[in-house]
């Protein structure tokens, strides 16, 4: 853990910089392509008229790049960024082709520049998993380890973009580690807050949209919390319906997928004459949303544009995130609700619109809230944010089968599942299941008299049930094992004179009472073999029992019953007057 932790830091480090430097390039093309003046500083395409021509064409031009730089580079830079992070991780043994670390960034930068409605975060991520797998492939490491600096480089990347470096972390946990231990979560804590603290001097420590406003929180609120949430559910399965049905409809075309991105932004420049405004990232777009400056007329065209943009371009599998645009659409939700609920505080809806709306499109709540208050350093609505954020997710899991980050790799091939629980093996010991009634063989017994002692093989006696003989000198202590097969092969091969000594062999692996099921099932599997001694942990001559296979599925089986199997523990009796009785 400590030596994975110190590798992470160089790569937090280097996430923080790549985090910098993409920033930069998504300014300097946006100022080319839109203004035709060089400069770094991230603007809006939208912020000033410009020729319809260029706002029509130049995504188009971008999806084209970025189409030549899919075929004639890496296919893997398609996409949104997390998905492919995540089949990096579950699939490819957490290695990402050098390539990836330099296209994907590049290419996210030439779509955003030009108009593309999607976030920096998505290449981000995929960008600092790429230097983090890149690092711990010059290293003799394991796959376990590989993966924590990849996620560390990835969320590293992500802290130093949004400076939330807590929403990253939980970001890793809900979404990309896939475990909750320290060998993991401290290497991508470490690698998080570097990041957020070399963000300092390069992009500021402020909060990316701070509000700083009282809010006048009633019981109506938290009530109207909820119905906020209902609706951002609503659209976020309607926003992750359309993601998939456009790359259905893509993938229907007689084109190569090159040509896709292409048709995608003439998609992007159709929209962004109607709202120009709906183009490029948009943080300008979310700060007016955040701050209750916005328009009811942008706000309508927002959510609508934005929303149709983004979901049928990503389907084409141009390169962008989904973080930036799911801000604007929440906030442009909220800031509508604001018209209609009461009162709270300035752009306080479009604040619990945008948790809710990224708790139900990426299925991940906790991010959602804790991303909420981040951005915009507004702690005294926590409440609500989680009142929201929960509902979306409860909406978005009962209505939708997987998320617009799942389904991608499902229909792949691969059964991705995000649900954590406790390993049952983990909780239970070997002697809460463990076989005590135990047939042990002297050694200087032969096959011919132990076959007689346990009887017909095919008489369904008992003795036979038991499939691993443990092997005993004259005092009792433990020389060796024997199984049934062994004893049935010599028999059959007309060796029945052979003592058990001769037939014998060294257990595989063996265990203790105390020991938990899960240690067990990882020696079974390291041995090959699917039953094991337990021994006295005092006297390891001594045995105890067998644990077998079949055990541990009981208690699996046990936890099964747990959770399905329902019973009334308490009843309620009625008591009736004594002169009722009579």
């Amino acid at each position: 853990m400590l030596m994975i932790t110190a590798l992470a830091v160089p790569i937090g480090a280097a996430a923080a910089v790549i985090s910098w430097a993409l920033l930069q390039l998504i300014g300097l093309i946006t100022n080319a392509v839109f203004y035709q003046r060089v400069s770094t500083t991230l603007v809006a395409p939208g912020a000033e008229d410009h020729n319809p021509f260029l706002v029509l064409l130049a995504p188009v031009v971008g999806g084209l790049v970025i189409g030549l730089m899919a075929r004639y580079g890496s296919e893997k830079i398609r996409g949104h960024g997390m998905p492919e992070a995540i089949e990096a991780i579950l699939i490819g043994g957490s290695k990402v082709q050098p390539r990836v670390a330099v296209l994907k960034p590049v290419s996210s930068a030439v779509a955003i520049g030009t108009g593309g409605p999607f976030g920096a975060e998505g290449p981000i991520i995929m960008t600092g998993g790429a230097i983090g797998s890149l690092f711990a492939q010059f290293l003799h490491l394991t796959a376990d380890e590989r993966k924590t600096l990849l996620v560390a480089g990835a969320t590293a990347g992500m802290a130093a973009t949004f400076n939330s470096p807590l929403a990253a972390l939980v970001l890793a946990v809900e979404l990309l580690l896939f475990e909750w231990r320290p060998r993991s979560l401290i290497p991508v804590a470490a690698a998080v807050s570097v990041a957020a603290v070399v963000r300092q001097p390069l992009l500021g420590s402020g909060a990316l949209f701070p509000v700083d406003v009282p809010l006048h929180l009633g019981t109506s609120a938290y009530l109207l919390c909820v119905v906020s949430g209902v609706i951002s559910g609503l659209l976020a399965i309607a926003a992750t319906g359309l993601v998939y049905a456009s790359e259905d409809a893509f993938g229907k075309l007689p084109v190569h997928w090159m040509w896709w991105p292409a048709i995608g932004g003439l998609v992007i420049g159709i929209g962004g004459l109607f709202v120009p405004e709906a183009l490029g990232v948009g943080y300008d777009i979310i700060e007016a949303e955040l701050t209750g400056s916005i328009g009811l007329g942008l706000v309508v065209g927002i959510l609508i544009v934005k929303t149709l943009i983004w979901s049928l371009s990503l389907g084409s599998g141009t390169s962008g995130g989904v973080l930036a645009p799911m801000f604007m659409i929440g906030g442009a939700l909220g800031s509508l609700e604001a018209h209609v609920f009461p009162a709270v505080g300035p752009g306080f809806w479009a604040l619990v619109a945008l948790a809710g709306v990224l708790g139900g499109v990426m299925r991940s709540p906790l991010t959602g809230v804790v991303f909420a208050l981040e951005l915009t350093h507004q702690y005294e609505a926590v409440l609500p944010l989680v009142i929201a954020a929960t509902t979306a997710f409860a909406v978005s899991v009962l209505l939708l089968k997987r998320s617009v980050l799942t389904e991608k790799i499902a229909r792949r091939g691969y059964h991705l599942t995000r649900e954590y629980d406790v390993d049952p093996l983990e909780v239970f010991f070997v002697s809460e299941v463990m076989s005590e009634d135990v047939l042990e063989l002297e050694d200087g017994l032969t096959v011919a008299e132990a076959v007689q002692v346990l009887g017909a093989p095919l008489d369904g006696g008992s003795d036979w049930e038991q499939r691993l003989y443990p092997v005993v000198d004259s005092a009792g202590a433990l020389r060796g094992v024997v199984t049934r097969r062994t004893l049935l092969a010599e028999t059959a091969a007309g060796r029945g004179d052979r003592s058990m000594a001769e037939v014998m062999r060294p257990p595989a692996a063996v265990t203790h009472a105390d020991q938990t099921l899960r240690h067990v099932a990882e020696l079974m599997s390291r041995a090959e073999v699917n039953r094991v001694p337990v021994l006295d942990r005092d006297d390891a001559s001594s045995v105890l029992g067998i644990v077998s296979l079949t055990q541990l599925l009981a208690a699996r089986q046990r936890d099964q019953q747990e959770a399905r199997e329902r019973e009334r523990v308490f009843r309620v009796r009625l008591v009736t007057p004594l002169w009722s009785r009579r």
